[in-house]
Parts: structure tokens; sequence; C-alpha cells
């Protein structure tokens, strides 16, 4: 079994920021329902207060091999990481301000379950496996073996209105400390 939590980072291509993620500061997110790991469809533009929402290519599972060529694709790798990070620091987001945590892929809420009973993660995971978040808001993708992937990027949004971008997202272990370090900011001004 493969150990998904320790990466050498070095090692791993970081992302450059390549624009596509600068029309996304002060736009309103758009009304679709999103399936989750809770059976429970959610609408990011209907939440009330602030909710951080980091969008992440795919889940990999300790038992499969990688994708051919991940390791080598600058933002790919890191999911696991960063979903790992976010659970650790759950505690801590929701006493900055944060209202509702979740993890959004384009992987189906079924292949999601197994990673969120895997990892123990206290927040839900939402599906964008029909791209319909993607194509409305054109979020970054990239291709690998000829499919298509969301790029790593995380949306704080407040009252269905994205407040803060961070893109790219590298290491995807340090996002959440990212996080916080702008909400506090945030709250001191």
């Amino acid at each position: 079994m493969r150990d998904m939590l320790n990466v050498d980072w070095s090692s791993i291509p970081a992302p450059q920021d390549d624009g596509a993620a600068r029309h996304l500061a002060g736009r309103y997110l758009p009304r679709l329902s999103l399936p989750s790991t809770t059976g429970q469809a959610v609408d990011l533009s209907v939440l009330p207060d602030r909710t951080v929402l980091y969008i992440y290519p795919r889940t990999g599972r300790p038992d499969l091999p990688l994708l051919e060529g991940w390791d080598q694709t600058p933002g790919a790798r890191g999911c696991t990481p960063q979903s790992c990070a976010f659970r650790d620091h759950a505690q801590e987001l929701a006493a900055a301000g944060v209202a509702q945590l979740f993890g959004l892929s384009s992987q189906d809420s079924a292949y999601q379950r197994e990673a969120v009973e895997r990892l123990h993660l206290p927040f839900p995971l939402l599906s964008d496996a029909e791209e319909h978040l993607a194509r409305a808001l054109a979020l970054p993708q990239f291709e690998l073996n000829g499919r298509r992937f969301l790029k790593r990027l995380t949306l704080v949004i407040d009252g269905g209105r994205i407040e803060q971008v961070f893109y790219p997202v590298f290491p995807p272990d340090q996002n959440p400390q990212q996080v916080l370090a702008w909400l506090s900011s945030q709250n001191r001004a």
C-alpha cells in the first residue's frame, strides 16, 4: 500500500499561476445543487455566512496505482494531504468564522464517500461529476491521459459571493494555514 500522506514536495513540480482563476474573486456562485457525500444536495449560492470550498483534482486510493504521469503533472499530487490538513484544522477554521467547509472534485459521491470514511473527514465532499459548477464558473482544468481534472484552488465564499481565491495551491497540505492566515487578517481589518 502506498503512503499517500508523506509527500516530498521538493520532488513534485509546483503549479504556476497561469491566470486561469483571476476572474473568480467577487463573482457570485450560480444557483445549482451539487451532490454531497451526506446524501443531501448542497447549493453553495444560498449558504449564509462564510464557507470554505477547496477544489481538488481527484482523491486517490492507497490500494490503486496513481494515474500515469500524475506526480509529474504540476498541481495534481496532494489531494489526500490537503483533505487531511483541512480535517486537522476544521475546528480552527470554525473558530475563525467558517460556518461551512467542503471539498469538491469531479469524482462521483460514491467514490468520495470512501475517502470521507477512510480519512475520517468531519465535513462533506461535493461532486461536480457533471461539471455544472466547473462550466458555470469557468474553473481552471488540466488534461492528463485524455481525461480532464479540476485544478486545485480554494474559495472563501460569503453569502454566495467569492471573497478570496487561493490559486495555485502548493504545497496542498499547507492550504488550511493559508486560509487561516487570510481569515485572521480580515478579522483585524
